[in-house]
């Protein structure tokens, strides 16, 4: 039977990414945190809210957008892997272990960029990062700067009527 990894969350950002480039490799390493909210109604009909904190982590490309475009707050949708990291507690002796999302996919809900980044959102004319773009790992991508304006579509002549204006009805016409 085959094995299947995969988790899509939407949440907002509990604090700024950190980032890091790891020496040895020279990759780029966002981490983050991320909560996930669930609203229900109990059997006894009070409303309840229900946070689940998930720590990510993205590499290369994501990691630098992530850090360039988000902030604490802001909303995001991930697309990843669970991870299981387990290591010793050097202070205590026991053995501790949490899950990460390693992140592979990921889209820019809005909210804004970060202050230092540069321009507002990230959309319109300034050639920034347009918040509702995606970014997929899996694919090669130009960056958002780079990217070739689209071709407008010319404008659409109105829809030919179903008949001949000699057939149109009038009001008139109806028997009723």
């Amino acid at each position: 039977m085959a094995n299947y990894n995969r988790i899509v969350l939407v949440g907002n950002l509990t604090r700024d990414p950190q980032y890091k480039v790891v020496p040895s490799t020279q990759m780029p390493i966002a981490e983050f945190g991320l909560a996930v909210n669930r609203k229900f109604t109990t059997k006894s009909g009070e409303n309840r809210d229900e946070v689940l904190f998930i720590d990510c982590a993205a590499f290369g490309k994501q990691a630098e957008i992530i850090n360039k475009w988000c902030r604490k707050g802001n909303p995001l949708l991930v697309e990843g892997r669970l991870k299981l990291d387990q290591w010793e507690d050097k202070q205590g002796g026991g053995k501790r272990s949490k899950h990460t999302v390693v992140v592979e996919n990921f889209q820019l809900m809005g909210g804004g960029a970060r202050d230092d980044a540069g321009g507002g959102g990230g959309g319109g004319s300034s050639g920034g990062y347009d918040p509702g773009d995606s970014y997929d790992s899996g694919r090669p991508s130009a960056p958002p700067q780079a990217r070739a304006p689209q071709p407008q579509r010319p404008p659409q002549a109105p829809a030919e009527p179903p008949f001949g204006d000699e057939q149109q009805f009038k009001e008139d016409d109806i028997p009723f």
